[in-house]
């Protein structure tokens, strides 16, 4: 598949004439053919105004044909084959395995909302059947299901540029729920968004559905998202990105005659609690494995473990030299672009700074002039932790901040400092039992997913998993950005209140032509 730098706007492909953009390989320093042409507001009115022509014959093809749908840009997507591989490569400075890896969950979490698009449970039908003779008053034929909210703009992220992007998790829920999308390519992938949403615009026409079901915009700065977010077709906003970014679109959606949800997945410092006796049995064990977390793809996931918190002691002091010898040893890996490694820079050099800040070891240098982030460990005391904002603010790379407590009590008062966060980690041993039950309780206020004895890089895409939490770290704690249960931000609930059987969804029918698990007069049966 050749590219050409042009949007897709329903079935064409557009030239944006609003400036001209180029990826560019972080690894080199060199940019990327072809060039793209910038859009402007008057593409964005176009995609998103088709997109909201397509929605309700969207939402009203059957659950079949919506899982077909899916699972051929899941198809397409593999097919796509080496040309992918390479150019994603390119864009983003990945190494193959973690790039190839990418791909088959980006594959993956298609094919699983086609699994639950056909499956229908989502739509949690619900059946209160009229009750004529009822005293002291009737009451009236109640059925209720879930149905599709709008069309949604999807944002592309830096950091996964399949899995969290044009045809990534945001777009594979969306459009299982019924959603129509207008994508906007993150502007360091512009080459890997057009072919992955080639795949999506052909599976449309292929699986003969309306043109507007699916668009992909983009555009210099950031006026085309804000134009985007502003447009009154436009019903919810998937993003994933940095706090004042995620904020930034948050406000905007705010602001319109009529507010819109915005779900954003923005900053995480993922704490990690190391347990008396946890260290005493396997201080050195636990180091390595933290290290590989924090600098595993440059550091540069969402669920990067970025502070660490233990007791002071011997073990903790075992704990830290081990940790410090790990760093050392790492490498500089190239950054996904040039704004990341410059934030990234900035951040560890204002940790530098700190005067309640210690440097503890750097990994291998950086070689000048390229995108490569150094390994980075700081400590400091949890007091000075307590006292400093600042040091609750993602540093996004290889850098990690040990935080030494004086005792327990203290370990529990940084605790309840932390704010919102995606994961939180517990290491521990059986004699931390009652530590551990008291520490629970805070993190599941501040966190969406706890972890014993484990590391957080890597989101496992099925039911029961949550990637979100309180704010910072998300914009909307009731939700997931991943797995099944994401697809409820695009969801809302409609009574049908004594609809003829003609009128009723078909969901909702006596005869329940779709064999769905329904809740029925509050029990549970298909029938």
């Amino acid at each position: 598949m050749k590219l050409t730098g042009e949007m897709l706007i329903g079935a064409r492909a557009v030239r944006g004439s609003q400036g001209v953009l180029r990826a560019m390989n972080p690894a080199t320093g060199a940019d990327l053919e072809p060039a793209f042409g910038g859009g402007s507001a008057a593409d964005v009115d176009a995609a998103c105004l088709l997109a909201e022509v397509a929605f309700d014959a969207y939402r009203a093809v059957s659950l079949e044909s919506r899982a077909r749908f899916l699972e051929a840009i899941a198809q397409g997507i593999v097919d796509l084959g080496e040309v992918l591989v390479e150019r994603v490569m390119a864009e983003s400075g990945l190494p193959r395995g973690r790039v190839e890896g990418e791909r088959g969950r980006t594959v993956g979490q298609l094919r699983l909302f086609a699994s639950l698009a056909r499956e229908g449970r989502w739509l949690s039908a619900t059946v209160d059947r009229a009750q004529p003779d009822r005293k002291p008053a009737p009451r009236a034929d109640l059925r209720a299901q879930k149905i599709p909210l709008g069309p949604v703009a999807v944002f592309g992220a830096s950091n996964f540029p399949l899995a969290f992007s044009v045809a990534g998790g945001d777009t594979a829920s969306a459009l299982a729920a019924g959603c129509t999308v207008v994508a906007k390519s993150h502007p360091s992938h512009l080459g890997t968004s057009e072919l992955v949403g080639r795949v999506i615009q052909k599976a449309v026409a292929d699986c003969r559905l309306p043109e507007g079901v699916f668009s992909l915009v983009l555009g210099e700065g950031n006026s085309i998202g804000e134009a985007l977010v502003r447009h009154p077709a436009i019903q919810a906003v998937g993003f994933t990105g940095s706090r004042r970014g995620g904020n930034a679109l948050v406000a905007i959606a705010a602001s319109r005659d009529v507010p819109i949800p915005v779900y954003a997945e923005m900053s995480s410092i993922n704490p990690v609690f190391l347990l008396p006796a946890a260290l005493a049995q396997r201080a050195e064990t636990i180091a390595h494995g933290l290290i590989d977390s924090v600098t595993l793809g440059t550091g540069q996931f969402c669920t990067k473990p970025g502070v660490v918190i233990g007791i002071a002691g011997a073990d903790f002091d075992r704990f830290r030299a081990a940790a410090k010898a790990n760093v050392e040893a790492k490498a500089a890996t190239t950054m996904l672009n040039s704004g990341i490694h410059r934030a990234y820079c900035q951040g560890a050099s204002d940790l530098g700074r700190d005067s309640g800040v210690e440097a503890l070891s750097t990994g291998g240098v950086s070689a000048e002039g390229s995108y490569a982030g150094q390994p980075m460990l700081f400590a400091t005391t949890a007091r000075h932790f307590m006292e400093s904002s600042k040091l609750l603010e993602e540093v996004f790379g290889p850098a990690g901040l040990l935080i030494e407590c004086s005792n327990t009590k203290e370990l529990i008062a940084v605790a309840k400092h932390l704010n919102g966060q995606l994961t939180a980690t517990l290491h521990m041993a059986n004699q931390d039992i009652e530590l551990a039950q008291e520490l629970l309780p805070l993190l599941e206020r501040k966190s969406g997913r706890i972890l014993i004895n484990g590391f957080p890089t890597g989101v496992e895409v099925g039911y029961a998993m949550v990637h979100g939490g309180p704010s910072p770290s998300t914009s909307d704690s009731r939700v997931t950005s991943v797995g099944a249960m994401s697809i409820e931000r695009f969801l809302r609930p409609v009574c049908y209140q004594d609809f003829p059987t003609e009128l009723l969804p078909e969901a909702l029918q006596d005869s329940n032509p779709l064999h769905l698990w329904r809740l029925i007069e509050g029990k549970l049966q298909q029938q």
